[in-house]
C-alpha cells in the first residue's frame, strides 16, 4: 500500500501593516510553485481585519494554496508567556517558536517564511532539503557571528558561546516540529527569552541563536537572500531593513522591482509609497503595545 506523500506545510506572521507584503509573498509563492505539491499555509493573523483577509484570498489566481488562518490568541500556547523585551519589534514575532503546537501533529517538516519575502523559486526545492540529524535548517544572518557588535549577541561570553559560532537569520527556516516537541525547543527559547531579556536585542532571533549554537543546518544563501545584497537570480528575496513599502527602502532597485511586480497582480495593484513617518510610528506603537500587554498579563 502507498503512502501518500506529506503536503508542503508554510507558516507565516502578519498585521494589518505588513497585509500587502503578505499579499505579494503569497502571490510569488503560487505562481513559482510547479511541483503539483499540496501547500497548507498557515497566517497567524495579528488582528488583520476581514476586510483585509478577503483581499488576500481573492488575490491569488489558483487553488495551490490552502489557506489556515489563526488569531494570535491561538498561536501562543497557554504554558507560555511573552519576555518583557524592549525591541521595537512587535510581540507577534515570537509566535514562530509555537510553529510546533498549532500545526498539525503528525507534521514532519515547516517551512517558517517572514512575510518581508518574495519567493522566486519553486519553495518544493527547500522543502525537499535533506537537513540531516538537524532540527532546524536557516541561512546565516547579515552579522554573521553570534560575536557580531550590531546584531550578534552581546552577551555571548557570559552564555559560554564560541565567539565564531554562526549567527542564524530567524526569518526563513526549515525545522522539524515533532523533534522539537521532544527537545522542549519552545519552552527552552521562552526561557532563554526571560533570562536575558536585557539583551534581547533581536527578539526570538536571539533566543533561537542560543538555543540552536553550533547546532543548526545551513542552508543555501540563495533561499535568504537578503535585499542589500546584489544577486541576479536568488531563489528567495528577504527585505530586511526599510520595506519597499515606504520611501526609505534602501535595498537593490531591481528587487523593488520585482517586488511591486507580484504585489501588482494582488489587489493591492498601484500601491501608493508610504512616508518612512509611517514606519518609525509602528514601531513606537510595537512598544508600548508590549508594555501594555505585560502590564495585563
Amino acid at each position: 500500500m502507498m503512502h501518500q506523500a506529506e503536503s508542503i506545510t508554510i507558516v507565516t506572521i502578519c498585521d494589518n501593516q505588513f497585509v500587502a507584503l503578505l499579499a505579494a509573498m503569497l502571490r510569488s509563492l503560487e505562481d513559482n510553485h510547479h511541483s503539483g505539491e499540496e501547500i497548507n499555509l498557515y497566517i497567524v493573523s495579528d488582528h488583520i481585519t476581514e476586510k483585509n483577509r478577503l483581499k488576500v484570498v481573492s488575490s491569488l489566481a489558483t487553488t495551490k494554496l490552502r489557506l489556515h488562518w489563526i488569531p494570535i490568541e491561538k498561536a501562543l500556547p497557554k504554558q507560555f508567556k511573552l519576555p518583557r523585551d524592549k525591541s521595537s519589534f512587535p510581540a507577534n514575532v515570537y509566535m514562530r517558536l509555537c510553529i510546533p503546537y498549532f500545526i498539525p501533529q503528525e507534521a514532519t517538516k515547516a517551512i517558517y517564511l517572514d512575510v518581508d519575502m518574495i519567493v522566486l523559486d519553486d519553495i518544493s526545492k527547500l522543502w525537499h532539503t535533506d537537513i540531516g540529524n538537524y532540527d532546524l535548517g536557516a541561512v546565516p544572518d547579515l552579522s554573521g557571528l553570534v560575536s557580531s557588535p550590531w546584531g550578534g549577541i552581546s552577551n555571548y561570553k557570559a552564555l559560554g558561546l564560541d565567539p565564531n559560532s554562526k549567527y542564524l537569520n530567524a526569518g526563513m527556516m526549515l525545522l522539524k516540529p515533532q523533534r522539537w516537541r521532544e527537545r522542549n525547543i519552545t519552552a527552552r527559547a521562552f526561557a532563554c527569552a526571560a533570562e536575558n531579556a536585557a539583551y534581547l536585542n533581536f527578539a526570538e532571533q536571539y533566543t533561537l541563536n542560543v538555543v540552536f549554537n553550533n547546532d543548526w543546518f545551513e542552508l543555501d544563501p540563495l533561499w535568504n537572500w537578503f535585499a542589500k545584497k546584489d544577486m541576479a537570480s536568488p531563489y528567495l528575496i528577504h527585505f530586511t531593513g526599510m520595506k519597499p513599502i515606504y520611501n526609505g527602502y534602501s535595498g537593490q532597485e531591481h528587487f523593488k522591482t520585482t517586488f511591486f511586480h507580484y504585489l501588482n497582480k494582488t489587489q493591492w495593484a498601484n500601491y501608493r509609497i508610504k512616508s518612512d513617518a509611517v514606519s518609525k510610528l509602528k514601531k513606537i506603537y510595537n512598544k508600548i503595545e508590549k508594555k501594555l500587554v505585560m502590564a495585563f498579563r
